[in-house]
């Protein structure tokens, strides 16, 4: 064992007598070990004297190590193994090895010391009306959080080491009897081949596990927030924690996901169908705003009128550089400061973007470098992209729009137009784990659209997503609201069906 764990400042080798009989030896780190049950429920019970009755146990049936198994250490969790070569890995887990001389088998027994820390409101996603709770680093709190939000027989989690030398846990977490089987084992299947040397965060699995790894848009969804993996997981997706890391990432991941909150759900189905508005509009104005306003000020002034084009001339009077040129000079400026405003210190980087802001932008001006329009077009666009939810589509988002202002630039709207088909066809290529990346939109199920551009009621979302083919389909009962309104569509006279139930013949269709 000495040497197949090598030269460690924290490996300890207790050597003490097994009930004051013959030698036994405790293995273990440290560092990763709960030091009061390693004293009281480990070396206290094992170097007592045997009463007639455990000793006369002993020499009976599986011997002293059942007696130490069945008996005398009082541990929740443990594993017997005849492997040794399977002992250091039970070790540099956190588990203590207990090795007695003369017999075969040993034994490693759980008493990990897991500190992490406590639970917090998640960073990453600001919660307006929701639980104020996040994932953490540590894999077993994170499944209490889950399984608290999830409390059903249904809950499936199995794990799996990844990496050859860190062994990281992921936990694969989905509902039994909801999710689809052929998901399942395709998560499983990816899982698998993952070859790497060690995983430290949850991104390593990501970037393994996507499908178009060239591609600037996000293919599997990622949150620190139980809420939102809990409700992922009623609609029939996969959620993969990794222990190490305090996100959660959820398969598959659709185009739509990344304008939408668990937070829509919590307000009335107006408010948010709202909110889902303004954030598209704020997409569009983060990814074609500055293209737009490039390929008219260059190519197409007569669009503009011409009130408004007489102060955008005046506004540009002595600016050396075409308006493409311009933009990009501003735009790599506003990326430079908000990177270096996340790398700064919390309590200095609010003021620092601030100050930046104002004072870049106003000496831009005053030095003739960029017109008062200009900036206008780059802080809308900044903003605009501050407004998707998702962090990693809003940086998608941000890599496409230099691609669409050097078309603006060199073709006018033809360029525009151009950059906007070939984005198009791009999204309509992609898959997530086989489910079409623009899913809502394709499907051709009219029932699919009712959580996409807006939200209607939730008593009126009956069905999960057909694109996820659940082997539940039925999601809400008819409610006392829905019983009402379909009372008055038999009043009128009119007759409606559910397409969906008529395609299923498990399903009877209802009017």
């Amino acid at each position: 064992m000495s040497d197949m764990l090598g030269m460690n400042g924290d490996l300890v080798i207790r050597r003490f007598h097994l009930f004051g009989r013959c030698r036994a030896a405790a293995v273990f780190f440290s560092s990763m070990i709960e030091t009061d049950q390693l004293q009281d429920h480990v070396l206290k019970p094992l170097m007592a004297e045997l009463s007639e009755g455990a000793d006369g146990e002993s020499a009976r049936g599986d011997g002293l190590i059942g007696l130490i198994w069945n008996r005398t250490v009082h541990i929740g969790q443990g594993v017997r193994t005849g492997n040794l070569a399977k002992l250091p890995n039970e070790i540099v887990q956190g588990r203590l090895a207990l090795l007695i001389d003369g017999h075969e088998e040993a034994l490693a027994f759980d008493i990990r010391r897991i500190e992490y820390r406590s639970i917090e409101q998640p960073q990453t996603e600001q919660v307006i009306r929701g639980a104020r709770e996040g994932f953490v680093e540590k894999l077993e709190p994170n499944l209490t959080l889950l399984r608290s939000r999830l409390q059903t027989s249904e809950l499936r989690i199995e794990t799996a080491p990844v990496g050859t030398r860190s062994a990281s846990v992921v936990a694969v977490c989905y509902l039994d009897g909801l999710t689809d089987a052929g998901l399942v084992e395709e998560v499983m299947r990816r899982l698998s081949l993952i070859g790497t040397d060690g995983i430290i965060d949850a991104g390593y699995i990501e970037q393994f596990i996507e499908d178009q790894p060239l591609s600037p848009f996000p293919q599997v969804q990622s949150t620190e927030r139980p809420d939102k993996t809990a409700a992922s997981l009623l609609e029939g997706r996969v959620a993969l924690l990794v222990d190490g890391s305090p996100f959660a990432l959820i398969v598959p991941a659709l185009f739509n996901q990344f304008f939408q909150t668990i937070d829509d759900y919590s307000e009335r189905f107006l408010m948010g169908s709202l909110i889902r508005l303004v954030r598209l509009i704020a997409l569009f104005f983060s990814l074609f705003f500055p293209a737009l306003y490039v390929s008219i000020i260059s190519f197409n002034p007569e669009l503009i009128p011409t009130e408004f084009a007489v102060a955008i001339s005046g506004g540009r009077a002595g600016v050396p550089f075409p308006a493409a040129i311009e933009v990009l000079i501003m735009e790599v400026a506003m990326e430079v400061l908000r990177e270096a405003t996340i790398r700064m210190p919390q309590m200095i980087g609010g003021a620092l973007s601030i100050v930046g802001v104002l004072v870049i932008g106003e000496a831009a001006v005053s030095a003739g470098l960029a017109s008062p329009i200009t900036v206008v077009i780059v802080a809308l666009t900044t903003i605009g992209s501050f407004a998707t939810p998702a962090y990693n589509a809003a940086i998608a988002l941000r890599m496409l729009r230099f691609p669409l202002v050097l078309l603006a630039g060199l073709f006018g709207l033809y360029g525009v137009m151009v950059g906007s088909i070939l984005i198009c066809n791009h999204l309509l290529m992609l898959e997530s784990f086989g489910v079409p990346y623009m899913s809502p939109f394709i499907s051709g199920k009219a029932r699919d659209l009712k959580d996409t551009l807006i939200r209607v009621p939730l008593w009126w979302m009956r069905k999960r997503p057909s694109f996820l083919h659940p082997e539940n389909r039925v999601r809400v009962l008819p409610s006392l609201t829905q019983r009402s309104i379909d009372h008055l569509f038999e009043e009128r006279g009119e007759l409606y069906e559910d397409t969906a139930d008529l395609d299923d013949p498990g399903h009877h269709g209802h009017r």
